[in-house]
């Protein structure tokens, strides 16, 4: 029998949109947790979520380890689990209910229940690992283990006593992340998340990270769970995983879900360097800031590792609004950092983002052009989204009312008040991506007449569906001027 039952919050099954995209990733900081356990000589019962049809598929395994620990825990890795949706916390609710219905600690670890600790802790948790959760998880399971309800020295708890909530003090990030054990990827059932990627991508993926958070101070992201601080995995240590998940789970791909990759000078030459060493086939997209993609050696070494796609929070074509932001970006290094990456047969997609206070039509036909003249591979579109413990979240939070938080990743509802309507940043959004592909659409034909060599399986599918996408940009463009004229 196991010391303890640990789970995710993550369900595909309540999320619509990631379910027709069907690119399920494994919940990565579980997988940490479980390793930290096993190190210390803590055994799991091991829950996955992701495919789950209901927060009640665990409830029989939580019956039949009645009275131990149940740990609920998500990563601050992957930005679903960051985003703090309503149906994942209500879902962890119904298991935290389950739990206490059975005796059992409930510890919980997550980016929303950061944020809303005290929240969980009236939902019946018994503690809230704020921060990460490795070094406190195991302190925490020690006392009770020992039977020691004495924790206030132990940093990065949340609790509730005596109908008060405490924090402990902060725990402090770990700096040499080489000592972390490397995630308990047996306990996941990898085939089935190769079969979901297989049938509707035709390529297997895994996720991965290389680094913890990040140490600039965009006014809008939200980092509960690392902070601004940002320390590194070693080339070394990320070429050991990758071994592992290439040669032995046999992925295709991988998505190295960190904040930014390879900002630590060097990393990106001895990480290629090391890829090339062990003839590791892989392609991989990674996530990271255009004016540190400037450097065309750099844009080399990640090109000879593997990397297909490069995302950058673009985020805006206007200078004022990216100003507005505390982006630290400009406008004139998108365009640079993209036009180097494509001359090394990397894609450049672009996170967008509409609503910021502030923005006007100016603005957002300025990044509409941005989107066209630059055209990148793919692009994600979000209006702004106020989470605790940013500047912007302190700026609108008088104007967020009884809704604080999308119910799920395609809601894109915004709730504070800006230049326009909800309606208008729904239908823009609409507007902006059949606006795109009909744009990817006649480049593909361009490239019909003036380029050597057979066109991808994406390009020819652009040019096949330009018939739907012409009308549908002029149709989604009138129903936006509609919106604004009433």
């Amino acid at each position: 029998m196991a010391d303890v039952v640990l789970t995710n919050t993550y369900f595909l099954q309540f999320d619509p949109k990631q379910q027709r995209l069907m690119q399920p990733y494994p919940p990565l900081g579980t997988l940490y947790a479980a390793a930290v356990l096993q190190e210390n000589h803590i055994t799991s019962d091991f829950f996955d979520n992701v495919f789950a049809p209901a927060a009640s598929a665990i409830f029989p395994l939580i019956e039949k380890n009645a009275g131990k620990p149940v740990i609920i825990c998500d990563d601050g890795f992957n930005y679903l689990t960051k985003m703090c949706l309503v149906n994942m916390r209500n879902a962890c609710f119904e298991m935290i209910g389950h739990a206490k219905k059975n005796n059992c600690t409930v510890i919980i670890s997550s980016s929303d229940a950061t944020d809303h600790w005290k929240e969980y802790l009236d939902a019946g948790a018994d503690y809230i690992l704020i921060g990460e959760v490795e070094n406190t998880l195991v302190e925490l399971m020690r006392n009770l283990q020992a039977g020691d309800q004495t924790i206030t020295g132990i940093a990065g708890l949340g609790y509730k006593s005596n109908g008060d909530y405490f924090k402990t003090m902060p725990r402090e990030v770990i700096h040499q992340l080489d000592t972390i054990p490397l995630p308990l990827w047996h306990l996941v059932d990898i085939d089935r998340y190769r079969s979901a990627w297989m049938k509707k991508n035709g390529y297997f993926s895994l996720n991965m990270t290389t680094t913890r958070g990040c140490p600039f101070k965009c006014n809008w992201c939200a980092k509960p769970i690392y902070g601004n601080r940002y320390h590194s995995r070693s080339p070394e240590n990320v070429v050991e995983e990758l071994t592992h998940l290439v040669n032995i789970l046999q992925v295709d791909h991988i998505w190295f879900c960190d904040d930014i990759f390879g900002l630590t000078p060097g990393w990106i030459k001895r990480f290629s360097e090391l890829v090339q060493e062990k003839n590791l086939a892989f392609r991989f997209k990674a996530q990271c800031r255009v004016d540190l993609l400037l450097d065309e050696n750099n844009i080399e070494h990640l090109a000879k590792a593997g990397c297909d796609e490069i995302w950058v929070g673009a985020e805006s074509g206007s200078q004022k609004i990216l100003d507005a932001m505390d982006k630290g970006t400009t406008v004139e290094q998108i365009h640079r950092s993209a036009a180097l990456m494509k001359k090394h047969g990397i894609k450049p997609c672009f996170f967008l983002q509409f609503g910021y206070p502030g923005e006007n039509k100016s603005d957002i036909d300025a990044t509409i052009r941005m989107l066209i003249d630059l055209m990148p591979y793919d692009i994600g579109i979000s209006v702004s989204y106020p989470l605790p413990g940013t500047k912007f979240y302190e700026t609108v939070k008088n104007e967020l009312k009884e809704k604080q938080n999308w119910n799920d990743s395609d809601e894109l509802a915004l709730m504070f008040h800006s230049t326009y309507s909800p309606a208008y940043y729904k239908q823009l959004h609409r507007y902006v991506h059949k606006r795109f592909r009909k744009a990817q659409g006649l480049e593909g034909i361009k490239k019909v007449f003036t380029a050597s060599g057979a066109l991808s399986k994406n390009e020819l599918r652009r040019i096949v569906t330009l018939p739907y996408f012409i009308p549908m940009s002029y149709w989604n463009k009138l129903k936006l001027n509609l919106i604004v004229k009433n």
